[in-house]
């Protein structure tokens, strides 16, 4: 059935051949040492295409990023056409093309996709792709035209975004003319759509005080956040003053060098580069803008981290505040979605909020689905990433409810305002961060009092290296926090947490590399440390005996 394109298939893989690796498509995608991926990239250009004709032409995204990873790494994903992730059961074809080993093969599997995915190839198939700054980005881009031109895909090439910025587009173009439109199909609609939203949230709070200092991991947030700045109002007409460090694209040993939200959650300091002052607002984007992290030092100098389980409990209070004083609070169900490595004090402090808390497994995909099932869904990773999901019926009562008071209106206004703010497709470091300006800006908040709302339990989390990463599974239901395998490993981690007060340790491989991750929390740091060290030599021993 794919005799239409088995020949242009061929010829052109014959250009990216298979390196005789064994790839995995995981939570981020394929990510890996970017000199290993030009077949990679070449058969998910194959795969889109698929996706696109199996869709009837709904336009799919491409992403060439490695996030937060090195430089020399990189990476690509795919991207649904409401912006969200490729849905998971093609996760297997995305793996399988990968690990054809030979171009006879990977024409013969395309062939049997093509058949039993039911796909006509005479279809349109639509295509939209950008990358990070990374050097390798620009060959990894003509690998993926390689295979799109191979199966006469329509594409754009909108070279340099963010993650985010790409998802919003991917929704833009598949809603474009219909009711649920979502914004105008370019990057220049992104920011107006942002900036419009910023104002109208910002139109009933207290002005911004200070600045925020925005370190950018050298990556493709930073030129990005510099081009949103000219849209933002100035802090005169009651903005915010954003100051941007860490935004040297030119250098590509620089990316997340020591500066980036993976850098300061992991290391829980400043970048070394940073020059803030005590009390002064702080924050990092990753590499490619879909996370972001708070800090601020306080008065005695020492390093205070507002993570994203800080931004999903400062989110849900807010909303659920402007829930009720716009008279929605009985229309609405709010949620808040966390994993494992949400910090024990905040889910506590959410339930104290008396809104419902449910826990998925690791990874971005799981959170989203699950906060779907609320009418606003507030999820964040504590590395950062996270989002804000309104459902259509959230959407409907919040532009259709008629206030009864002039407080009620502003509420609404600000409720309807949030919804353009934050980007509903995935994680977005710059909606976040205004999002978070927004917040603090109502609250009269400072650093300090955003902190003070619950204190964290100390933790800490260690990474390990292991021979096979496969060998530790999770069991299901548990999201992700108790091992089925290996055996002996579930019952010496209790046995280990038990020495401590208010202990919980987990472990679960990596989605990314050949390693175990290692969390542990505890009632003081020296006990937390020394969990996680207790835990993580247990994983080292039986990981590589």
């Amino acid at each position: 059935m794919a005799s239409k394109y088995a020949e242009a298939i061929a010829q052109a893989s014959a250009k990216h051949p298979q390196p005789g690796k064994t790839f995995q498509y995981g939570t981020a995608g394929f990510r890996m040492k970017a000199d290993l991926l030009d077949s990679v990239v070449y058969r998910v250009g194959l795969l889109a295409a698929l996706r696109s004709r199996k869709l009837n032409g709904q336009t799919i995204g491409v992403m060439i990023t490695a996030s937060h990873n090195p430089p020399e790494d990189n990476g690509v994903k795919l991207v649904d056409p409401m912006g969200e992730m490729l849905e998971s059961s093609w996760e297997a074809y995305a793996t399988k093309l990968a690990n054809a080993p030979s171009e006879e093969e990977l024409v013969q599997l395309y062939s049997q996709l093509t058949a039993d995915l039911k796909v006509k190839p005479d279809t349109p198939a639509r295509v939209i792709f950008a990358r990070d700054t990374r050097a390798s980005g620009p060959r990894l881009v003509e690998c993926l035209v390689d295979a799109l031109n191979a199966t006469q895909v329509e594409y754009t090439d909108y070279k340099l975004l963010t993650t985010p910025q790409l998802h919003y587009l991917v929704r833009c173009v598949n809603t474009r003319g219909t009711q649920y439109e979502y914004g105008e199909v370019s990057e220049k609609g992104y920011y107006e759509k942002m900036a419009a939203a910023f104002k109208q949230a910002m139109e009933h709070s207290d002005k911004p005080k200070g600045s925020v200092s925005v370190d950018c991991a050298n990556g493709v947030g930073g030129p990005k956040l510099r081009e949103l700045v000219k849209y933002l109002p100035s802090q005169k007409e009651g903005g915010i003053d954003i100051k941007i460090t860490n935004d040297d694209v030119s250098k590509a040993e620089s990316l997340n060098h020591q500066c980036g939200a993976d850098y300061v959650k992991t290391n829980q300091r400043a970048p070394p580069s940073s020059s803030a002052k005590p009390l002064e607002r702080c924050c990092s984007l990753d590499g490619d803008a879909d996370r972001v992290i708070y800090y601020f030092l306080d008065e005695s100098n020492t390093f205070r981290l507002l993570d994203g389980d800080r931004i999903a409990t400062l989110a849900a209070s807010f909303i659920g505040d402007l829930a009720k004083q716009s008279g929605l609070s009985d229309k609405l169900k709010i949620g808040v979605v966390q994993t494992a490595y949400a910090n024990g004090a905040s889910t506590k402090y959410i339930e104290k909020m008396k809104l419902p808390v449910e826990f998925t497994a690791t990874g971005v995909k799981h959170l989203h689905h699950a906060a779907t099932r609320f009418d606003v869904g507030v999820y964040f990773e504590a590395n950062g990433h996270g989002t804000v999901l309104f459902s259509p019926n959230a959407l409907k009562a919040i532009h259709t409810y008629d206030p009864q008071s002039p407080a009620q209106a502003t509420a609404l206004q600000t409720l309807a305002a949030l919804t353009d703010l934050i980007n509903q497709t995935v994680g977005d470091a710059l909606s976040d961060m205004l999002l978070v300006e927004v917040i603090l800006a109502h609250k009269s908040f400072s650093c300090a009092e955003w902190l003070a709302t619950y204190t964290d339990l100390p933790n800490r989390l260690v990474r390990v290296e292991v021979k096979d990463r496969n060998a530790w599974k999770t069991v299901a239901g548990t999201a992700e926090r108790k091992l089925e395998t290996p055996r002996e490993a579930q019952e010496m981690i209790d046995g280990a947490v038990g020495k401590y007060k208010e202990g919980r340790s987990f472990v679960r491989a990596s989605g990314t590399e050949e390693a175990v991750r290692v969390y542990a929390e505890a009632s003081t740091r020296g006990e937390a440390d020394d969990l996680a060290n207790n835990v993580a030599n247990l994983v080292k021993r039986i990981g590589n005996a």
